[in-house]
């Protein structure tokens, strides 16, 4: 269906909308080609139909709705890049006007904005997608183990206030010692689902796995960048991609041991990366590389699979949850991961930063 008829289709679907977001999202939806939108399978198509859900990594939710995702991740960059944005300036707003009517002093108007204005975008996200949203602790949060607690209670507890259940929110903590015993405590004495995320290291996805989290976001691309730059002249190419084995490994242990967490993908460079991790739980994909699935019609085989994960290569069962110098101690052996998830704290933290501080001039004026 093309021309005014889709248009009013979605009109009529989306109508809890205002006329400015309405009219973005509307946009992309009116201009794909009749061929694509109606009658041709796309990669993305295929990609879904090896069982693997489609999750939008954006803050934009603008660009969301075209791809039908069933779940959206957003953290502090993607806000950044977002909030930029002139169409969005009504979330600020209001973000702004909820801090400055709960008082205290203007870093603590700044932090509840801050709070706000994440809750905003991840409650216009779940308007248009039909499951979950991940919303970010502050990253600075990271080595906090209590304080992540009391923020994740807090983010809840706002999305409550605007009528939205937590069993529709993920709450994103980083891959730390403090931040996946925060996650077990949340996730067993509050009932509050976690996304453990800068996960790099087998030890982080075990400890995870064991503390009962809902999900982790093992990182594809981030872990392909460290490899090229600390180890150049290699084709990291397809399943050559040191990325797609980490999560591959991740995958086939917690099938073989039974383990419920999810394992969502992230964090992709290209479309071949994604390609090879087909049939993984949940792959969470820019709007970027959704667009080239969406433009490209070849063929996406499975790659992974739960029965063949079972009964492939044993990987024996290791434990970390109760041990912290034995965790600390294997995530200091891994150089990458290391790296990475320190480096990803620190990226979080200062877009963090420069947002709060966006948000400390609008509540000066």
């Amino acid at each position: 269906m093309s021309g005014p008829g889709r248009a009013d289709l979605v009109l009529d679907h989306r109508h809890h909308y205002d006329p400015l977001t309405r009219a973005r999202i509307l946009v992309p939806s009116l201009h794909l080609p009749s061929t694509i939108a109606t009658t041709m399978t796309t990669s993305l198509d295929y990609l879904k139909q090896t069982g693997t859900v489609v999750v939008s990594d954006s803050g934009d939710f603008e660009s969301i709705d075209v791809y039908k995702p069933q779940d959206a991740t957003t953290n502090p960059s993607l806000i950044l890049a977002a909030a930029g944005k002139p169409g969005y300036a009504h979330l600020i707003d209001a973000a702004v006007k909820y801090a400055k009517s709960k008082g205290g002093d203007l870093d603590q108007q700044a932090s509840i904005a801050m709070d706000r204005l994440l809750v905003g975008f991840g409650s216009e996200i779940l308007a248009i997608i039909p499951g979950r949203v991940s919303t970010e602790v502050d990253a600075r949060l990271s080595f906090d183990k209590e304080g992540t607690k009391k923020k994740a209670k807090e983010l809840i507890a706002m999305y409550e206030s605007l009528g939205i259940s937590k069993e529709r929110i993920l709450i994103k903590i980083a891959s730390t010692w403090e931040g996946i015993q925060a996650g077990r405590e949340l996730e067993r004495d509050e009932g509050i689902h976690c996304n453990l995320t800068l996960l790099f290291g087998f030890a982080q996805a075990v400890a995870c796995a064991e503390a009962g989290v809902t999900l982790i976001s093992p990182f594809v691309g981030r872990i392909l960048d460290w490899h090229k730059k600390n180890k150049p002249g290699k084709d990291y190419v397809g399943d050559e991609d040191p990325g797609v084995q980490s999560v591959k490994k991740i995958f086939n242990y917690y099938k073989q041991h039974n383990y419920k967490t999810i394992v969502m993908g992230a964090s992709f460079r290209n479309t071949g990366e994604i390609k090879a991790l087909a049939g993984v739980d949940f792959l969470t994909i820019s709007p970027t590389l959704l667009e080239e699935l969406k433009n490209d019609t070849s063929p996406v085989p499975k790659k992974l699979d739960s029965q063949a994960a079972i009964q492939g290569t044993p990987l024996k069962k290791v434990s970390f949850i109760n041990n912290e110098p034995e965790f600390r101690w294997a995530l200091l052996e891994d150089q990458m991961a290391f790296d990475k998830l320190h480096e990803g704290i620190r990226k979080f933290a200062e877009d963090g930063e420069t947002l709060k501080t966006l948000l400390r001039k609008k509540l000066s004026a």
